[in-house]
């Protein structure tokens, strides 16, 4: 066989590297001509683990190429993947379809043969039957079929997500692109992997229903890791009691910062508006996406509330900015929010990031930052891990202490055990967990109390305070 892939962003290029592994001829197309020679020169544009290798092993195999010519990769092709971006559209939260018409328009101009037209990137209902218009609207005699099969691939592993995948959903309306798509998916097929066969309109919801409902778990996690803080309750145990429930299971039941990257943020908002316009709104998902906008400014009113009374003149340490570890995105990550708000209060903030410093230097302004770890420690008030990086599990906690000014840590990722830090002597505040020192109910009532009776509400990230009130936010921050 031999497919072209439309687009070389993180889906397009994992898929056409991963293809390419099953033997299949690809050509991957990108309008893009830097990028083009940089992927022809063995340079790969984004961070995920094996897909240098992958891609370099394939290209010396001859199975692999890259062009800005849609004609020359479509040339003899069986099947086109549409893998183009599909961002949230402005004002309404929909998704932008802009370059997923322009690829089909432009494929309709190129055609020569029948072909499969596959939307991989994540699309509303609907969108198939747009571009099998577009298609037969420009070339009226071109023989087609549109199939959805829609991506479920994890940035940090979407190699191994590709190659060994829970299922593989296939949204078609002729037996002619099932055949297709089965000699595409046969190595898939052969090892037993589950196809879930369906039309196109189902496909494409399917997509849509599971990441909603994976960000739905999130902030489910995140709103019981704020009972849990209430109560004295664990969150992690809480979690892990629920995880063992085979109809919930344990991934996704982490509390922490809020959901982020290219995926969740931008299609939970894209569900909603089509729930809108087909008056059956979903309600749940509305709700979700309004409480993970607040969430992002709570953890930042955290990290400041344990800076003490004044952030102003403070240097706060952060470690890791990408949306999540192994991946270089910085796509809605936590940190593009709660940076800013605690420059804006007054901190300079010191950040090292394994993989997302070079895209971190354009979306964060202002930040100072540092080639290792410890780096940013040095005279820090305070040091807050955002994303969960192998590295940071195993800080030297003496060395960590002995940099910073003050030893405070704000852990939005629950990296660490409570009593261990306050054993190594840190003042420790993570998410929906109990504090180790046993007077740490009673400090939590009294600081509610004050704060009450000051007119702020308990759980207020009203910053500076002062005083009696300082001592009470700094509490309220554990």
């Amino acid at each position: 066989m031999r497919i072209a892939v439309v687009g070389t962003g993180y889906v397009g290029l994992v898929s056409g590297a991963c293809f390419a592994e099953f033997g299949i001829d690809v050509c991957c197309v990108d309008k893009d001509e830097t990028k083009i020679r940089r992927l022809r020169g063995g340079e790969i544009p984004i961070y995920e683990p094996g897909l240098d290798v992958l891609v370099a092993r394939n290209m010396a195999a001859e199975r692999l190429s890259f062009t800005s010519d849609l004609a020359v990769a479509m040339e003899g092709a069986d099947v086109v993947l549409i893998a183009v971006g599909t961002p949230s559209r402005p004002g309404d939260g929909g998704a932008d379809l802009t370059y997923v018409h322009a690829a089909a328009a432009e494929i309709a101009r190129t055609m020569s043969r029948y072909t499969v037209i596959v939307t991989k990137s994540t699309v509303p209902v609907g969108t198939g039957r747009q571009v099998a218009a577009i298609v037969r609207d420009i070339n009226p005699r071109a023989e087609f079929d549109v199939v959805s099969n829609p991506e479920f691939l994890r940035e940090g592993s979407a190699i191994g997500d590709f190659m060994q995948p829970d299922r593989v959903v296939i949204g078609a309306d002729s037996d002619r692109a099932r055949a297709v798509m089965d000699a595409l998916y046969q190595p898939l097929i052969r090892a037993g992997t589950p196809f879930v066969r369906t039309g196109i309109e189902t496909a494409e919801l399917t997509k849509y229903s599971a990441n909603a409902f994976l960000a739905f778990k999130i902030t489910f996690i995140n709103e019981v890791a704020d009972l849990c803080e209430r109560v004295g309750a664990d969150v992690q145990d809480v979690a892990a009691g629920m995880g063992m429930d085979a109809r919930i299971g344990r991934p996704f039941l982490n509390a922490g910062p809020g959901f982020g990257g290219s995926c969740f943020p931008k299609d939970t908002e894209a569900l909603v508006r089509t729930g809108r316009q087909h008056g059956a709104p979903v309600r749940l998902i509305e709700t979700v996406v309004d409480v993970n906008r607040a969430r992002k400014r709570l953890m930042a009113g955290r990290i400041l509330q344990a800076c003490g009374p004044d952030a102003a003149g403070k240097r706060i340490a952060v470690l890791g900015i990408t949306f999540k570890p192994d991946t270089n995105d910085m796509r809605e990550a936590a940190s593009l929010e709660i940076i800013p708000l605690l420059q804006e209060a007054g901190a300079t903030v010191h950040v090292y990031d394994p993989a997302g410093m070079e895209e971190g230097r354009h979306l964060l302004p202002g930040v100072v930052w540092h080639d290792d770890a410890y780096a940013p420690l040095a005279e820090a008030d305070c040091v807050a891990i955002l994303t969960e990086w192998n590295e940071f599990r195993a800080l030297d906690l003496g060395r960590v202490r002995s940099l910073m000014r003050r030893p405070v840590m704000v852990d939005l990722r629950n990296v660490y055990a409570p009593a261990a830090m306050a054993a190594a002597g840190f003042h420790y505040c993570s998410v929906g967990r109990r504090d180790a020192r046993p007077d740490a109910a009673k400090r939590r009532k009294a600081a509610e109390a004050m704060l009450l009776s000051n007119g702020f509400a308990a759980d207020s990230c009203v910053l500076p305070f002062s005083g009696q009130l300082a001592a009470a936010a700094s509490d309220l921050a554990d």
